[in-house]
């Protein structure tokens, strides 16, 4: 038996392991990552990306490599019993306020093999690939895994802290007693992803749609070049494993294609679950993904719920085994993760669960009252509504107590004018602390300060689009204090006023004295 000591030890390496592994990676700690599978999984699972992926993908380095797998998201079209449209959810218009375009629809092998190759070279991150992780075991100074490498036979990883990555059948969780609560929503669903020829995508509309029909509701979305994706309603009585044949499916898919149109990539049966995990952290464990959460599918936010878990604990762990936070406040660090986490993906997934009811209704009479219902509330013109603005704010945790509209909001990322030319503010200012002015002309800096604090003066370093200003201006405000991962711990009515609001974070981490960077 061998030993090992890591800072984190990740299990599962998909797209959550991938991203936590590379964001802990970049801050120099020693990783160990496991997983089962010998490559990445070559069937899309994920279809949908949102702007403040892209941001985390910026912040690992990999946001252009990836750009060639993505495509923008097209609207979603909603239509009623009688096939009249009812709602359509769109993209919120330029200029984006995160620097990347809104909603992408990407091809997931290909995006999580670049993340794998970036995660390839960090020398301080190990990724044990064709193992399993037979327990967990934990004590007060840190987490020990019994791994199986078959052909090398056991040994033994131990790390200060784990993070179980490791989907929606979590070992982890299961052996750590960890249930899950039941958000009520549980409906068998059948996922076909086509490659299109021409003739068949002739064929298809040339938007997603979203069909509310109570005989069998269903959604279409348009993916990246040829690739389309159906998800139709299961009705009862009907075998799951028997529509999942290709003779069953392309029946299903009559209505729009024939086989001479295309190419079954994938068909696969589920059961669309609505679950969040009661306990997010236990000890020195945490769980993140599909392993603390699952929701329907109907935002395209499944992935992204994953990353975000990922951005918010890879940061306060960063943060605790740097050095930078101490004590009680270091435990109070993590756990707000669980706090913020828990509440977002509770939030959205009762917003997602909305929209399935609205897709899902299985009643005819009801499914018209329905549409004439959401024609009457927008008078009969039906208008986008962006995807993002169903997208709640974090509330809880580490959060200024000052109230505030823009507390626990995604603060935008404006492209800067610089010397080297345009570039957006992560890449000038970093993706620690950051106090974003107006103006810094008044500004006195603060007491204390969370660690590695930057200042971004929107005056000395102008904006091309306008984009942070109006955030300021819609938000009646003039500085935001911006956290590692780009939600807002405070704002504050003056850039004078700035300092009070730093100091208040810098206390909240446990930080009497500390220089601006």
């Amino acid at each position: 038996m061998s030993a090992a000591v890591f800072d984190v030890a990740i299990i599962g390496y998909g797209p959550v392991g991938q991203v936590a592994a590379g964001l802990l990676g970049q801050r120099g700690l020693r990783v160990y990552v496991c997983e089962r599978l010998v490559d990445v999984y070559q069937i899309p699972r994920a279809i949908a990306l949102d702007h403040e992926i892209m941001r985390v993908f910026q912040q690992l380095g990999v946001a252009e490599a990836v750009q060639p797998f993505c495509e923008p998201f097209t609207n979603s079209e909603y239509f009623g019993v009688d096939g009249q449209l009812i709602r359509r959810m769109t993209m919120v218009d330029p200029p984006y306020p995160q620097g990347y375009t809104p909603s992408l629809v990407f091809t997931q092998p290909a995006v999580e093999r670049t993340l794998r190759e970036r995660v390839a070279r960090m020398p301080n991150v190990e990724v044990d690939l064709g193992v399993e992780m037979l327990r967990i075991d934990q004590d007060t100074d840190g987490v020990s895994l019994a791994i199986d490498s078959p052909g090398k036979g056991m040994k033994t990883v131990r790390a200060r802290y784990a993070i179980a990555c490791d989907g929606g059948s979590s070992a982890v969780r299961t052996q750590l007693d960890m249930p899950l609560e039941d958000l009520d929503f549980d409906e068998p669903w059948l996922v076909v992803d086509v490659l299109v020829n021409e003739r068949g995508l002739a064929k298809l509309p040339q938007v997603s749609v979203q069909y509310c029909e109570p005989e069998r509701p269903c959604t279409l979305v348009i993916g990246p070049r040829n690739h389309r994706r159906w998800e139709i309603s299961l009705k009862p009585g009907e075998d799951p494993r028997q529509v999942e044949k290709a003779e069953e499916t392309w029946k299903l898919l009559a209505r729009w294609l024939g086989p001479e149109d295309g190419q079954l990539w994938r068909q696969a049966s589920y059961r669309f679950h609505a679950l969040v995990a009661v306990e997010w952290r236990r000890g020195r464990v945490f769980l993140a993904g599909d392993a603390a959460h699952m929701q329907p599918p109907f935002l395209g936010q499944g992935m992204c719920q994953g990353v975000r878990d990922a951005a918010n604990l890879s940061w306060k762990l960063g943060a605790v085994l740097a050095g930078e936070v101490h004590g009680a406040a270091a435990d109070t660090l993590l756990g707000s993760y669980g706090t913020e986490r828990k509440a977002h993906v509770r939030e959205l997934t009762s917003r997602i669960k909305g929209i399935g009811a609205v897709i899902c209704e299985r009643d005819v009479d009801k499914a018209r009252e329905r549409d004439s219902r959401m024609l009457a509330d927008c008078g009969g013109q039906v208008r986008g509504t962006p995807r993002q603005d169903i997208l709640p704010r974090l509330e809880g945790g580490l959060l200024s107590k000052q109230p505030h509209a823009a507390r626990g909001t995604l603060f935008p990322q404006p492209w800067l004018r610089t010397r080297t030319g345009k570039q957006r503010m992560d890449t000038v200012f970093g993706n620690g602390w950051r106090l974003v002015l107006a103006d810094a002309a008044t500004f006195r800096g603060p007491a204390s300060a969370p660690p590695g604090l930057q200042v971004v003066d929107l005056a000395s370093a102008p904006e091309t689009e306008g984009v942070a200003a109006n955030w300021f201006q819609r938000n009646e405000c003039r500085a935001a204090l911006v956290r590692p991962d780009n939600y807002v711990f405070g704002v504050a009515a003056s850039t004078s006023a700035a300092a009070e609001l730093v100091d208040e974070a810098a206390a909240m981490l446990g930080v009497a004295q500390a220089c601006l960077a």
